[in-house]
């Protein structure tokens, strides 16, 4: 006991010195987007050869790219809170809440039901953990709000990992792999041998024992302990209307046979989805689910435009910060005269120190810088698949352990890439500073378990 406890305060005292520190030096997420475009920006030039002009033209060329996956992003908060605030959604919730009791119970119950959820959709995952966590941070008393927050989004490292991977759905689905991957893959790969393979499912295993358990032993001292009111948490009570002298207008924006016949045609959908795709969930899909669960749990019109105007409040940091992501990737993967660019030049660094024992190590590390840079599965697969897969090849590692070190090392940092983050941090209102120290231990301990899990496997 006196050796564990003591373990516990060696984790707590670096949390808290990587929490002290963040707090303290990270700016807020946009200006750290502004920061990393400049970084960019004087990078590339003498790793590419390129001039300022032709990178400032990848940067424009870039900077809309993300625009269909934005609004996607706005649609996930706020239709996930539309749901969410619905009373019939926060009843359920809070029976699931109800388990924990204690301030460790409820961290290792949030980061369980939060790695779940984003194994199976990384979207759905990422504000129902954020949602789940605050529901549990206005019942369970003395409960650290920041590091709640953190261990809902600690599960999105098992996402890629999961059913809703991007690169190992790639791979099986076959579209377009032999240019893609410069020719190292002609077939499909089955997910027999990527997301269900014996060494996927052991780094997923340990890390959905010690990263709860992890968190769990972040949790602060009582003095240290940063608290929510929970009065801050509740929805704002909706305006009681007199339905006796209701205008024909406000009968119909109060009508629960409209949102009962809207909710029936889109779970009509929905199941017609299911029968003809299987459980293949994806962002439009999940979007489409929260919607409609949340018009039929509102009841009626009214309610639910309420509850979007709530949620749509919080969409100001994906709206403003996605498109500047989208000019980094783009001068990113920019090549220069001599067909290289800096995400290229970073994936060759790293196949130049590596042998057939090592690769797959050195691949998921390459592929963690550069999510750094180009926070997207499906432009990580695009920038490194060309280089990678073919190294792999030449290595005699098998394209299925390549892919799979490149899908982990995409997972990897977004623990520390704001990014991914905005999407949570808008459901719980919270700053990235607020919980990226925390998300520095959940990087360093999961890197351990997938880097081991490389090596062994």
């Amino acid at each position: 006991m006196t050796q564990l406890v003591g373990h516990s305060s060696a984790i707590q005292r670096s949390s808290n010195f990587f929490v002290t520190l963040l707090q303290r030096y990270l700016p807020d997420p946009f200006l750290f987007a502004v920061i990393l475009t400049f970084a960019v920006f004087l990078l590339v030039m003498p790793i590419t050869g390129q001039g300022p002009m032709q990178v400032v033209d990848a940067w424009a060329s870039g900077f809309w790219g993300l625009l269909t996956f934005s609004m996607q992003m706005a649609l996930v908060v706020v239709t996930g809170h539309a749901m969410a605030s619905a009373p019939a959604f926060k009843s359920k919730l809070a029976i699931l809440a109800g388990i924990a009791k204690t301030p460790g119970q409820a961290i290792i119950l949030v980061t369980v039901v939060s790695a779940l959820a984003c194994w199976i959709n990384w979207g759905f995952g990422l504000v129902v953990g954020a949602i789940f966590a605050r529901e549990i941070a206005g019942r369970v008393r003395n409960v650290d709000y920041r590091l709640l927050i953190a261990s809902a989004y600690s599960g999105f490292l098992f996402w890629h990992a999961g059913l809703s991977g991007s690169i190992p759905l790639a791979l099986a689905s076959g579209s377009n792999l032999q240019a893609v991957t410069n020719g190292a893959v002609t077939a499909p790969i089955p997910t027999s041998v990527t997301l269900f393979s014996t060494m996927n499912f052991a780094i997923l295993a340990v890390m959905f024992v010690t990263i709860p358990l992890l968190n769990r032993l972040m949790h602060p001292a009582p003095n240290q302990t940063v608290t929510i009111d929970p009065a801050l948490l509740e929805k704002p009570a909706e305006k009681v209307i007199d339905k006796t002298n209701m205008t024909p207008a406000e009968r119909l924006e109060n009508s629960r046979l409209v949102s009962l016949l809207l909710g029936v045609m889109g779970f009509a959908y929905i199941i017609y989805y299911f029968i003809q795709n299987g459980f293949a969930l994806n962002l439009n899909i999940v979007n489409f689910i929260f919607l409609f669960t949340a018009v039929l749990l509102h009841g009626t019109p009214r309610s639910l435009l309420n509850a979007v105007t709530q949620g749509a409040r919080s969409c100001a940091g994906i709206l403003l910060q996605f498109p500047f992501y989208a000019g980094i990737m783009g001068m990113m993967t920019a090549a220069g005269a001599g067909g290289m660019s800096l995400a290229g030049a970073i994936s060759e660094l790293f196949i130049s120190i590596s042998n057939e024992t090592t690769f797959p190590l050195f691949t998921f590390l390459s592929a963690g810088i550069v999510n750094f840079f180009v926070p997207s599965g499906g432009g990580q697969w695009a920038v490194q698949a060309p280089i990678m897969m073919p190294a792999g090849e030449v290595l005699g590692v098998a394209p299925a352990k390549t892919a799979m070190a490149i899908a982990w090392g995409d997972a990897w940092t977004n623990m520390i890439q704001p990014f991914w983050a905005l999407p949570a941090l808008a459901v719980a209102g919270l700053g990235a500073k607020d919980v990226m120290g925390y998300c520095i231990m959940a990087l360093l301990g999961s890197g351990i378990i997938i880097s081991l899990g490389l090596l062994l496997f």
